[in-house]
């Protein structure tokens, strides 16, 4: 605006002025002679010197600045949203400046720095050149060492030119979880099937075997040494077909686990029967179990048959595991952790879960044991996700298997 121009509201004024004025002399020259004309002229005349004086003293007096309120401007309100979404995304954003390269990573959002954050990621370097490697424009099942035990998450990187800089953007969603819980029922539904299927056809073979036998005492014309291999054939498929029903019966147990029923547990009162339960067995080997609970009063929402039976199978795959050690070790501690969460870990002093069948141990059928079962590890991780809770097999620094619960 120029600052000689004179305010709006002295010209206004200056403008009413000059109307009095005039109407002031047109009334005066219409009746000079009569006195109501004299009157009315004078008091137009009276009004307008009025706001003459006035103008003058607007004129004079400082004028304040007028302030119009500026809105937002519309790109930076959204830059503002785009923020607040990227920080609050449910899945972890990285970059990295240099992709193919050993570079830090920058974390976008709040998901990817929990990602890295201490009692996660195990080796931020390692975990960093696998996002490098990472096929562009192409989903990838991701698998990452966490504190944990392993998990798996679906990745996707795409390759950026940001002022003539190359970055790579990846997004990381954990799928562990949802991986385990569609394996379990996929199991689930097979081990029905095949059970079903396999007891529907041994319980007749036990049940003929032992009337054949019957049949075969009674039966005249038989030579004595016949009979007696007879006999003893149908003995072996009886006895036969009865272990195996046995055998059948502990893997349906995997596709029938009873509900749980939740009661609260205190971790402490829980550790005393699993040592009075598997105490015994250690010391008969030369070796040792300690149980640590942390802080002593800690309590969990879970079915305690449930929790005692997946803790006795780890002690008993731990003993059977360090038989080789001269003095065999069982360590179970609890205590609470990150976001909190209840960790229960039993770790051992054997050799350990080679790397290339860590993700083979919770499969059920799958032993590396000449007399295992290969149930009591896919039923450690069946009770612990009914009761809410996750199961993993944790690399361990000092070397023996280590299992961590977390609920």
């Amino acid at each position: 605006m120029d600052s000689e121009a004179p305010p709006r509201s002295t010209a206004a004024i200056a403008a009413g002025t000059g109307a009095a004025l005039l109407f002031g002399a047109g009334w005066f020259a219409h009746g000079a002679g009569q006195a109501w004309t004299w009157a009315g002229a004078g008091a137009a005349l009276l009004g307008g010197a009025g706001l003459v004086w006035y103008a003058a003293r607007i004129r004079t007096a400082p004028v304040a600045p007028l302030e119009i309120p500026v809105a937002q401007r519309p790109d930076a309100a959204r830059a503002d949203r785009l923020d607040t979404w990227i920080e609050f995304a449910p899945v972890a954003l990285f970059i990295l400046d240099a992709p193919g390269t050993d570079v830090p990573l920058q974390t976008l959002n709040t998901a990817a720095r929990r990602l890295l954050a201490p009692g996660r990621v195990v080796d931020s370097g390692r975990f960093g050149r696998q996002l490098a490697a990472l096929p562009a424009d192409r989903r990838t099942v991701l698998s990452i060492d966490t504190e944990h035990g392993a998990e798996r998450a679906l990745a996707g990187a795409v390759d950026l030119t940001i002022e003539g800089r190359p970055q790579r953007l990846v997004a990381l969603s954990s799928v562990e979880n949802e991986l385990e819980a569609e394996a379990m029922q996929a199991w689930q539904k097979l081990v029905h099937v095949l059970t079903h299927e396999i007891m529907n056809s041994l319980t007749p073979v036990a049940s003929l075997s032992q009337t054949a036998r019957e049949l075969l005492k009674g039966a005249p014309g038989l030579a004595p040494d016949v009979a007696v291999d007879l006999d003893t054939a149908l003995d072996a498929i009886g006895r036969r077909s009865t272990s195996l029903a046995s055998f059948v019966t502990g893997y349906r147990s995997l596709a029938s686990v009873p509900e749980p029923r939740p009661e609260r547990i205190r971790v402490h009162d829980l550790f005393l029967r699993l040592r009075a339960m598997v105490g015994g067995a250690w010391a008969e080997h030369g070796g040792e179990a300690r149980f640590t609970v942390e802080p002593a009063n800690l309590e969990l929402l879970a079915d305690p048959g449930h929790l005692e039976q997946a803790l006795v199978n780890l002690a008993n795959n731990a003993l059977a595991a360090t038989a080789g050690q001269p003095r065999p070790q069982l360590e179970v501690s609890a205590r609470l952790v990150r976001g909190s969460q209840l960790r229960i870990e039993v770790a051992d002093n054997g050799p350990g879960v080679p790397d290339e069948l860590i993700r083979h141990i919770f499969t059920p059928f799958f032993t590396t044991r000449a007399n295992g079962s290969g149930i009591g590890l896919a039923m450690v991780r069946q009770l612990v996700h009914r009761n809410g809770g996750r199961v993993r097999y944790a690399r361990s620094l000092e070397g023996g298997a280590r299992f961590v619960m977390t609920f």
